[in-house]
Order: C-alpha cells, then structure tokens, then sequence
C-alpha cells in the first residue's frame, strides 16, 4: 500500500515509457546519459523489475555498470553505479 505513494528516486526522471538518468563516470567525469526502456529492457523480478546495463563514455571510452531495482509502478527502489556515480535530476545541464 505504501509503495504507491512512493516518490521517484531524485536521480531518475520518469518519462512516459522510459527512465532517465545520467551517470558520471569515476575515471574522467564523462556525462552518459541512460535511457531505461521500460517494456524491453526491464526484467520481471518478484514484486518489480530488474535491469543491469553496462555503459560506454562515447569520448573517453569510460564504463559503468548500472544496476537498478524497481516496483511494478516503475519507482526506483534500488540504484547503484560501479565505476561512476548517478546525478541528482536537479544536476542535469542538457535536460
């Protein structure tokens, strides 16, 4: 009952059938922006969806690895970067 009245994790944006992060990677601080398809790219988990996608800096060659936890309703309950760090949605300077 709690879960729906949720708030969205500060470092996700909803976007209609998307989730919307940006990740600065640890080695050089390149900026990726992800985008979480939430049809194909979430998978069924117990009470939410699962997702693990690596990421790849388009300048600095830079990975991450994103691993995000959500409710049926797509709230972000679980979030965590290896080899980078998630930004605030406030942070964002190209939204």
């Amino acid at each position: 009952m709690f879960g729906l009245f949720r708030r969205q994790d500060p470092r996700f944006r909803d976007d209609g059938n998307f989730l919307l992060a940006q990740v600065r990677t640890s080695r050089n601080g390149e900026i990726i922006p992800v985008r979480l398809s939430k049809s194909s790219e979430l998978s069924n988990q117990g009470n939410g969806y699962f997702v693990r996608k690596v990421l790849v800096g388009p300048k600095s060659l830079d990975q991450a690895v994103l691993e995000v936890t959500t409710t049926r309703s797509h709230k972000v309950t679980v979030a965590a970067v290896d080899g980078g760090e998630l930004l605030p949605v406030r942070e964002w300077q190209d939204v």
